[in-house]
């Protein structure tokens, strides 16, 4: 029995010794320690895999006999202070990434000597005084940049954990990350729990603690948030900030930033909790956003700049060259991904860098551009807040998209542009998005942050190529009542690569009017790509309606005579954006179609629009009111009509070819000859376009969306018929499907 007894106890100890020593194994933020040495046995047979690695440790070698800043915290971005604090925690993290790969202690005390600095600093940090909200951080001006420090001094801690003796890990737990969980999880709880990329972040901030110092208090506020109900922490946060098919609600630029934090903590969960099956969570819905993430970007790898947005950030990015590492460790090698790879031309140090350089260096895999397609995006948790298609035509170079974003507001990040369109063509915008008004980084502008014209314009309706009723932003510039509503998709059709349909309303955006835009993408045999965009709207009473196109290029030619502003210049308006925009030009017009032609890098374009009865057509620029220098000089083309409810019936067309060098020009003028509107009524929406080549006629119904249905107008003594919301007629042939 005593020996049953006995045999039992160390059977116990066994399984409890077995048990702790998982639970604290160390590295699981990253990688393992198994995943390290693969790396090292690769270095010598993988070019790439070495060139980053000689890279990293260039960079960090550099740092290891001297002696690091850890200043007291004072400046905004771009600041000293700032940009030293966060080289820091990026020197850490690659440091402890070496520690593992070469095995030599130096790169463990480099972390431990930094780490000890911010022990004795942290402690002492009150709110940073160049803090500006109501999240303010104590290492940076913005508790964003403090859950940033909390993500990758977290890695770095957990990397070396295995080369720092237990004293100084005490006083690294105690002094450098214990003020930063509490200032976070309990100073700035209602931060925290919010439903933002920021609480992404922290969340992730505040559970890689956790994971680094075996703290499992820290790792349930990351996974559940401080009420501990599920309405907020990590779970909730992937919940409520996707829709299900993967679109990231604050839009593309937010997704590269978010994604970094969702699936590094979710590689060091899988890591360290492997049954918790975090990458198949919500229908793997990181996969989804990891590919949609891609979707979202231009064929030169930037992303489109939609809501608040910085346009020069792309695929190559720290955070996407980690999106694609994990993505091929979670769910196996994507080879569409490979052109991506070879541009980000950095691999991480991973079990996921040795396949992703293999994949590479195979011959086999010779795919040399991202398949870009036609897609379909839903918002809102459970798809049901409207959403973004991206209608794309062509390939490679020739690839053209159009983005029609009806989304829900976005969050704080969010602008007022309800069916709003952009357009890229061959790699170059063409009609765009402002974006964000911002030097991120920059201390001269603003500290870095979001300048004052960020609300005063970017954000405005005025900024964007959608409707403005009586010049005043959609939800008169409310987030909390934009929150509340989203546009409805009255149909789309992506079948037929060649015709690509989408229409959607909105009658939230202004009181009492309705909107309704509906596009029609056609890449026709011996024809200039064409664009169809019918804007229709619907009040009982008159309003001044303005449709803006800001396009990007050299203005060629317009058909219309305008008078220029030659000696004085006035702004178009006093409020909501309109106090930024130069009036330059203005033309008044009678019953016409109206043609703009822009020249952007040897392409032209035209916009061809109708005007019934009266309209203004104007010509402004961005700049009036900005005294400092803050927004871009852009030009604009403005369609203006004082009506109940008019319609907006244009052609954006893609022609031509210049030829600067050789001083040849062709296909430069529009095609585009006449635009009618034959019919409005409570049935129908007749179009009929005239163009060189012949007549183009779209027939949409007006309050029969259905698929199924059948329907039948007569034009030209002949009836036509067909099934499904619209019909679209090229020379008397329907071209639908």
């Amino acid at each position: 029995m005593l020996n049953v007894l006995k045999k039992i106890s160390l059977l116990f100890f066994l399984f409890f010794a077995f048990s702790h020593q998982s639970r604290s194994q160390h590295p699981v933020s990253f990688f393992t320690k198994e995943e390290s040495l693969l790396v090292r046995s690769n270095l010598n047979t993988q070019p790439l895999l070495n060139e980053s690695f000689q890279a990293l440790k260039k960079e960090t070698d550099f740092w290891l006999n001297k002696e690091v800043d850890v200043p007291l915290p004072k400046d905004p971005a771009g600041g000293y202070t700032h940009e030293k604090h966060k080289a820091n925690y990026l020197l850490m993290f690659n440091s402890g990434v070496l520690y593992n790969i070469t095995g030599e202690q130096k790169y463990a005390d480099l972390v431990r000597n930094i780490l000890l600095k911010y022990a004795t600093l942290n402690p002492t940090l009150k709110n940073h005084p160049q803090a500006t909200s109501t999240s303010p951080g104590r290492i940076f001006w913005q508790a964003l940049n403090d859950a940033n420090w909390m993500v990758y001094s977290g890695m770095a801690f957990d990397l070396v954990y295995n080369g720092l003796n237990e004293a100084d890990r005490k006083i690294i737990e105690e002094g450098a990350f214990k003020p930063e969980v509490d200032f976070v999880t309990k100073d700035l709880s209602p931060w925290f729990n919010l439903i933002h990329n920021h609480a992404v972040w922290a969340t992730a901030g505040v559970g890689m603690i956790g994971i680094a110092t075996n703290n499992q208090t820290y790792i349930d506020l990351a996974l559940e948030g401080t009420q501990h109900n599920g309405s907020s922490g990590f779970y909730a946060l992937l919940d409520h900030l996707f829709s299900p098919d993967g679109y990231y609600t604050e839009g593309p630029y937010y997704t590269r930033y978010a994604l970094l934090p969702f699936i590094i903590f979710s590689n060091a969960l899988n890591n360290k909790y492997p049954s918790k099956n975090i990458f198949t969570y919500r229908n793997s819905i990181l996969k989804k956003a990891i590919n949609t993430a891609i979707q979202y970007s231009n064929t030169d790898g930037k992303f489109f700049a939609f809501n608040d947005a910085m346009k020069d950030k792309d695929y190559t990015t720290g955070e996407m060259v980690m999106a694609l590492d994990i993505y091929t460790k979670a769910y196996g090698l994507d080879t569409t991904f490979l052109p991506i790879a070879k541009k980000q031309h950095n691999l991480l140090l991973t079990k996921s860098g040795i396949q992703l350089a293999e994949a590479l260096n195979n011959p086999k895999n010779k795919s040399v551009v991202f398949p870009y397609k036609t897609i379909e995006n839903t918002d809102g948790a459970k798809g049901n807040k409207g959403g973004v298609s991206i209608l794309r035509s062509g390939e490679g170079k020739e690839l053209t998209s159009l983005i029609y974003k009806y989304t829900s507001h976005g969050l704080s990040h969010g602008h007022y542009d309800k069916l709003n369109i952009n357009l890229f063509d061959k790699g170059n915008e063409i009609l765009q998005d402002y974006g964000a008004a911002r030097f991120v980084g920059v201390e001269q502008k603003y500290g870095g942050r979001y300048l004052p014209e960020n609300t005063g314009f970017a954000t405005q309706t005025i900024a964007h190529n959608t409707m403005v009723v009586d010049e005043t932003s959609h939800f008169n510039g409310n987030e909390k009542i934009a929150e509340q509503f989203w546009p409805v998709k009255n149909y789309s059709n992506f079948k037929n690569e060649k015709v690509l349909a989408i229409s959607v309303s909105d009658s939230n955006a202004y009181k009492n009017v309705i909107l309704k835009r509906s596009l029609f993408m056609l890449t026709l045999p011996d024809q200039p790509k064409l664009i169809i965009d019918i804007f229709h709207t619907q009040s009982s009473k008159t309003h001044q309606y303005d449709l803006p196109f800001y396009y990007l290029g050299q203005f060629i030619h317009s058909s219309v005579e305008y008078t220029y502003a030659k000696n004085t210049m006035y702004p178009l308006g006093q409020k909501n954006g309109y106090q930024y925009l130069w009036k330059e030009g203005e033309a008044k017009v009678i019953d016409a179609t109206v043609q703009m032609t822009f020249l952007n890098e040897r392409d032209f374009y035209t916009i061809s629009t109708l005007v019934t009865d009266t309209a203004s057509i104007l010509f402004a620029r961005i700049g009036a009111n900005d005294q400092n220098f803050n927004l871009r000089r852009d030009p604009a083309f403005i369609i203006r009509k004082n009506s109940t409810s008019p319609s907006f019936i244009s052609v954006i067309e893609v022609h031509g070819k210049y030829d600067p060098v050789n001083e040849v020009t062709s296909n430069a003028n529009s095609i585009v000859q006449k635009i009618q509107e034959l019919e409005n009524s409570s049935l129908f929406s007749v179009v009929k376009i005239t163009l060189k080549t012949g007549e183009l006629i779209v027939v949409e119904c007006k309050n029969d969306n259905s698929t199924t249905s059948n329907h039948q107008y007569r034009y030209n003594n002949t009836d036509l018929i067909w099934k499904g919301p619209y019909l679209i007629l090229l020379n008397g042939k329907n071209i639908n499907y």
